[in-house]
């Protein structure tokens, strides 16, 4: 199987593997912390084992917990587009999270104590495994170490204080990534899968990444024109409509409910709502 994650093996220290079933092989040297950004550019599957865990016994981390850049692509749906009632763009809007306001698959997601609109966004996220400068649409797929889950939630009255999307991307716990990265040689055709995200088990968003303005390739040569690549990188590939802000009426995250965004055989990514301390 070709499906890596990041954990805490029983010791607290931080370390990747490969998963398979109920076993979780430690691929990191024993120890010390190990992280996957470190190995995304090898070949994975040529690593060696030093330890084996049963899955109960280790604490997910996110896939990549210290991604260096993560690029987030806003408007990438033609059907979120409508829904916002913006105009579509000549060129994708580009916006960062910082990988410490991550959560990993099954820790709770925390509505900030400043906002009455916490919203969901389910995304299909590419990781990069090697890295590169002005990489050509034709290359893209061979930088591609892998495949995620994301849910990019936003905290829409910070995000609507001006036009700029940081301080509503990025209050801590407010984005999840995971649980695992499955490698390309698993996936067919991943235009042919759909983001899916429900909220209590009602779906809320349902769209194949088919329908991407952008598709990965031109994601990848676009971002790489204005910054350097590097292996554990990761682009997120935007949101399908459906999101909460938009409904009418809205339809907002709150203390008890549950979030999971599914994939295809890429998975599902499901995460309790918490109100913030």
């Amino acid at each position: 199987m070709s499906r890596y994650i990041s954990f805490r093996r029983p010791d607290g220290t931080a370390s990747f593997g490969r998963l398979e079933g109920d076993a979780v092989h430690d691929l990191g040297a024993p120890g010390g912390d190990a992280l996957l950004s470190g190995v995304l550019g090898d070949d994975l599957s040529a690593l060696t084992t030093t330890a084996t865990f049963a899955r109960g016994d280790v604490a997910l981390l996110p896939v990549v917990p210290d991604a260096g850049k993560i690029l987030c692509i806003g408007l990438n749906y033609a059907t979120h587009v409508a829904e916002t009632g913006r105009e579509q763009k000549e060129h994708p809007a580009v916006f960062t999270r910082w990988a410490d306001t991550l959560v990993a698959a099954g820790e709770p997601l925390l509505r900030p104590r400043e906002s009455e609109r916490f919203d969901y966004e389910g995304e299909l996220a590419v990781i990069i495994g090697k890295g590169g400068r002005r990489i050509a649409r034709a290359d893209a797929w061979a930088h591609i170490a892998g495949y995620s889950i994301f849910n990019d939630a936003s905290v829409r009255d910070w995000q609507r204080h001006n036009i700029q999307f940081t301080p509503g991307k990025n209050f801590p716990a407010t984005g999840a990534f995971g649980p695992e990265l499955v490698t390309p040689d698993e996936v067919a055709d991943i235009t042919a899968l759909r983001v899916t995200t429900t909220l209590n088990g009602t779906v809320v968003q349902d769209q194949p990444i088919s329908d991407l303005i952008w598709d990965i390739p031109f994601l990848i040569e676009y971002c790489s024109t204005f910054t350097p690549l590097a292996a554990g990188d990761v682009i997120v590939t935007g949101t399908p409509g459906g999101v909460g802000d938009k409904r009418k009426p809205p339809l907002y995250m709150k203390q008890g409910d549950t979030v999971t965004v599914s994939i295809g055989l890429i998975g599902s990514l499901t995460n309790p709502v918490h109100d913030e301390n």
